[in-house]
């Protein structure tokens, strides 16, 4: 089976590093495959084409996009996107477009706790407002003193019943997958045992995908344990969806698993990137 990565972030959206650094990590861990998936912005992929080209990786396009669904946020993932396509890119300024109001609100209510600076703070991390969000709070806290760790943050602040948490109203799951397939994508439901949904919520949540046009899931993730990888396995057996293999990557010192080190898909499943 390929060594297929097929979720990380760049600077361009709150990852740590390049998308060309990220290429030649990808190529160093023995990735044969990898897609470069900044949230809700597509500035990153000529880069990590040009990078992936230089170093003989496969490079897919794609993105992650933010949406709100049943009143909770939920992540989607479009792979082998067209980055030029006008109706994605215009889709993903609008989900955009209230990251800074929502940091605004983040510093205050991180003000009223006894932290102060937060939105400059985090802006030093996040440099445009528009792609502002709470990894960039979360490693100034870190800096700051606050917490070790941009993990430990994230049990104690930024998460729902704790300081610094304030809500996005994204967009839909029908946009979402509409804008991904609209510019020749496949959708992809982007690491869901880390959603805060019933069995019941989640069947849901697969039923409307799939109505959608939505074709995937990623079974093995960076923020899966091995149990949730068998998890969902058997989901996405039952509902009939492709399964897909990302580390979801943000930086060295960040993240649950490093490009290329997870293990395969198990083989019964259909990879999402079977025909391509």
């Amino acid at each position: 089976m390929l060594n297929a990565d097929l979720h990380c972030h760049s600077i361009v959206s709150d990852g740590t590093l390049t998308p060309a650094a990220l290429a030649q990590r990808a190529k160093a861990n023995g990735v044969d495959l990898w897609a470069l998936t900044d949230h809700d912005e597509l500035d990153g992929i000529a880069e990590a084409r040009r990078a992936a080209d230089a170093v003989g990786l496969r490079f897919i396009a794609g993105v992650e996009i933010s949406i709100t669904w049943s009143g909770k946020t939920v992540h989607i993932v479009g792979l082998g996107v067209d980055e030029h396509n006008p109706e994605l890119r215009a889709g993903l300024a609008s989900v955009r477009g209230g990251r800074e109001s929502r940091g605004r609100e983040i510093a205050e209510d991180l003000a009223r706790a006894g932290i102060h600076g937060a939105f400059e703070g985090a802006m030093q991390h996040a440099g445009n407002p528009e792609m502002l969000g709470r990894t960039h709070f979360a490693r100034f806290l870190v800096e700051s003193g606050v917490r070790p760790t941009v993990a430990d943050v994230f049990k104690h602040y930024l998460v729902e019943g704790k300081p610094g948490f304030v809500p996005h109203r994204w967009g839909a799951l029908e946009q979402a997958v509409g804008w991904i397939r609209g510019a020749g994508g496949r959708a992809v439901i982007a690491h869901p045992a880390r959603y805060a949904l019933t069995e019941l919520q989640r069947d849901a949540l697969i039923d409307a995908f799939k109505e959608s046009g939505g074709e995937g899931i990623e079974v093995v993730t960076g923020s899966h344990t091995p149990e949730e990888y068998d998890s969902f396995a058997r989901v996405a057996r039952r509902a009939g969806l492709l399964a897909s293999r990302g580390s979801d990557f943000h930086g060295v010192t960040e993240s649950g698993a490093d490009l290329g080190s997870l293990p395969p898909l198990p083989s019964d499943l259909k990879p999402v990137w079977h025909d391509w």
